[in-house]
């Protein structure tokens, strides 16, 4: 970002001006990432990653650009977490080995973040710092305090941000359970004090805005738990859903305890969160409940519930495998009740779908009605927010532009008027003070790819070669020419790999061939020196033509030359 566009953030040095700078959260579901600056002060609310579209073949996962915040590291004071979900807390480890800054969180938010920071070997060099409800930390400028929430994982949190120029309720992901299955409901009273108070601009959470009424409770899926387990007292149960929410987990475990049943979880990350919970006491699990998978063929199928990854149909998740005849130690058979404890992601719909077929075809039974609920508010709660908090301006966030302009119209709906309502973009820069609003600029932001152990080294241009790969295949040219005279000595040989099964295809390798040769020729003609590099595109480009013509496809086409003296 230029020291232009700095200054002009602050053209009246006397107002006192906040600006919210959204780097990720806006045009999609996940990577979310939020900047709060005051003068010298920065503040960041969540570090989120984007799982790859399906177009980015062979990427891992995506994290923000934070070029904006490293360019002002100066002013960072630190990251303020919401909650310990993936698209808020995934890229913490690839941002924290550039900006070793702090990081506050609630306890078991907190302890999975550890758990990444201990996998990226970073457990040490990082700050950190537990904080409980109610805590006001201050931070340069800033004072945040975390304010008690609900969502679909335990320890969520609000945030109040207050600065000099006002207070900013930051609702991270949320809903209003009054029966949580861990915990107490959403602080009410509290944001009903800082309404009291005067909030300058409310961020809150979009992603079910355009649904009507209320999100149900958590608690409901528990009695489709209980159904089931009475419905199929004979079978086995599988449940498949989200490893982070631990509430949920906490029901499958109630049930199965009802019904007298052992419970065996499976799946790395699965394992690896509902032992943090259970260790933090966020589980209360019976003694004897809980029994490893290889003891699963100690007990009559009846009488057991496997708790396991891959409700979203992830290609290596524990549910993925035993539907695939994959997993070493569960096998699916045809009185086993698969219960998927989840609604897919956009974009998986397809994922989730092959794995619902392959269970299907092994004769398991598969229950996926009324077996989850969202953990984000509809737009009856995002009401009642708005009318606690009476905020000056209002900010849709995290969630698809549909979702964010449903949240804008219920902000209008209650009296917020229209030029108070600001359908930002990721970049924008919100200047806010009491007297206006306005963007007065935007920075460097979007998507920086994760393939391996390669960051950001994946570009549009080698995505856009994979995508010419997986389409139509690669064709190899090897040459080998004497050095000094350019003769050709060897060649041109042809390898194709995705393109053509060159043995049941000779006589198109026979015809590549020859157009090889002629474009060597032509390359060569009226030159008084070799140039490797004009042979190349001649062969490319005369080799590619004829595909497109004979057959319309446009493989990638390597020329590869070799010289010998």
């Amino acid at each position: 970002m230029s020291q232009a566009k700095k200054k002009n953030y602050y053209d009246n040095t006397s107002e006192r001006i906040v600006n919210v700078v959204p780097l990720g959260g806006l045009e999609q579901i996940g990577m979310n990432i939020t900047a709060f600056e005051y003068r010298e002060s920065i503040v960041v609310v969540d570090c989120g990653l984007a799982f790859p579209s399906t177009e980015m073949l062979g990427v891992d996962l995506v994290v923000p650009d934070i070029t904006y915040l490293e360019e002002n590291r100066e002013k960072l004071k630190g990251f303020f977490i919401t909650h310990g979900h993936e698209d808020h807390i995934g890229a913490l480890p690839y941002v924290l080995k550039s900006l070793n800054i702090p990081v506050y969180a609630t306890r078991l938010t907190m302890a999975i973040i550890d758990g990444k920071l201990e996998e990226h070997e970073m457990a040490g060099i990082v700050e950190r710092h537990i904080v409980k409800y109610g805590d006001v930390v201050e931070a340069g400028d800033f004072k945040v305090e975390f304010i008690r929430s609900n969502h679909s994982i335990a320890d969520s949190a609000m945030l109040a941000i207050t600065s000099p120029a006002g207070t900013i309720l930051h609702t991270g992901d949320f809903k209003i359970d009054y029966t949580p299955v861990f915990g107490t409901m959403v602080d009410l009273p509290r944001l009903a004090e800082l309404g009291k108070k005067g909030v300058l601009a409310l961020l809150s959470d979009s992603t079910n805005a355009i649904r009507p009424g209320f999100t149900p409770t958590e608690r409901s899926v528990g009695e489709t738990f209980d159904k089931a387990f009475q419905d199929y007292p004979n079978s086995r149960i599988l449940v498949a859903t989200f490893a982070s929410n631990v509430d949920r987990v906490q029901q499958i475990i109630n049930a199965a305890t009802k019904a007298g049943r052992k419970v065996a979880i499976e799946g790395r990350s699965m394992v690896g969160i509902f032992q943090l919970a259970a260790d933090l006491e966020y589980l209360r699990i019976p003694e004897g409940t809980l029994i490893d998978t290889e003891s699963l063929k100690d007990y009559p199928d009846e009488k057991t519930v496997i708790i396991m990854t891959g409700s979203q149909g992830e290609a290596m998740a524990a549910l993925s495998r035993v539907a695939a005849g994959q997993h070493k130690r569960i096998t699916i058979t045809p009185s086993d009740v698969v219960i998927f404890s989840s609604t897919p992601i956009p974009g998986n719909e397809r994922a989730v779908s092959k794995v619902v077929n392959e269970l299907s075809i092994q004769g398991a039974t598969i229950i996926n009605k009324e077996t989850h609920v969202s953990g984000h508010a509809c737009q009856e709660e995002l009401k009642l927010i708005y009318s606690l908090v009476h905020p000056k301006y209002a900010v849709p966030v995290h969630g698809e532009y549909r979702h964010r302009m449903a949240n804008a119209q219920i902000a209008r709906e209650l009296q917020i008027p229209k030029e108070n309502v600001f359908m930002l973009n990721s970049g924008d820069v919100l200047s806010l003070s009491s007297e206006q609003a306005r963007v007065t600029g935007s920075v460097q932001h979007g998507g920086i790819m994760v393939d391996g152990l390669g960051i950001g080294d994946v570009g549009n241009i080698v995505l856009r070669d994979r995508q010419n790969l997986s389409l139509d295949g690669i064709i190899i040219i090897a040459m080998t020419f004497q050095r000094g005279s350019g003769e050709l000595l060897a060649g041109p040989d042809i390898v194709s790999r995705g393109f053509v099964y060159v043995r049941e295809s000779e006589g198109l390798m026979e015809e590549a061939r020859n157009i090889c040769l002629q474009a060597i020729d032509y390359a060569k003609e009226d030159s008084r020196y070799v140039d490797w590099g004009r042979i190349k595109n001649q062969v490319r480009e005369d080799l590619g033509g004829y595909f497109w013509r004979l057959m319309k496809r446009s493989p990638v086409i390597l020329p590869i030359i070799m010289e010998v003296e």
